[in-house]
C-alpha cells in the first residue's frame, strides 16, 4: 500500500516528460481515501490517466483518444487505449538505440517500493508508446 500524497509525489516525478517533453497539463488530480487515487494529465487530442486502486493493488495506465474535445466512452476500444495494448502495438517497431535513449532519460529515478517499481516501469513504457504513437494511429 502506498499513501495517497506520496503516490501523487511519484506519479508527478516519473510522468513529468508528459508536461516537459509532450505538452501535457495536470488536469486533474483525485485522492479516494487510502482506496483509489488518480492523477490524469492532457492535451488537446488525448488525456493520460495514471490510477491506482490501493486496496487492490491495481495499477491502470489509460490514454483517451478525444472525441470532439471529450472523453470517449470506456468501452470505445479504438479511442480507450490500456498502456498494455499500446506495448503490443508500438514495441515491436522501436528500435534499440530508442530503447537506450529512454532508459537514459530515466537513469535518476530510484524507485524504493513496488508500487514505485511499477509505476517507473510504467512511465517509461509509455514515454516510448507517445512517442512512437502515429506511426500507429
Amino acid at each position: 500500500m502506498i499513501e495517497g500524497e506520496k503516490y501523487i509525489e511519484v506519479v508527478k516525478m516519473y510522468f513529468k516528460f508528459l508536461i516537459t517533453e509532450l505538452g501535457y497539463r495536470i488536469s486533474n488530480q483525485n485522492i479516494w481515501g487510502n482506496a483509489f487515487y488518480n492523477l490524469e494529465y492532457s492535451e488537446e487530442n488525448h488525456i493520460v490517466s495514471v490510477s491506482y486502486e490501493n486496496i487492490e493493488d491495481y495499477l491502470q495506465i489509460i490514454v483517451f483518444k478525444l472525441q470532439y474535445g471529450k472523453r470517449p466512452d470506456y468501452d470505445n476500444k479504438s479511442k480507450t487505449l490500456h498502456l498494455n495494448r499500446l506495448n503490443a502495438q508500438i514495441m515491436p517497431i522501436i528500435d534499440r538505440n530508442a530503447f537506450s535513449s529512454n532508459n537514459a532519460y530515466f537513469a535518476n529515478c530510484k524507485p524504493k517500493t513496488r508500487i514505485e517499481k511499477q509505476l517507473l516501469k510504467s512511465a517509461k513504457e509509455l514515454r516510448l508508446c507517445l512517442k512512437h504513437m502515429k506511426e500507429i494511429y
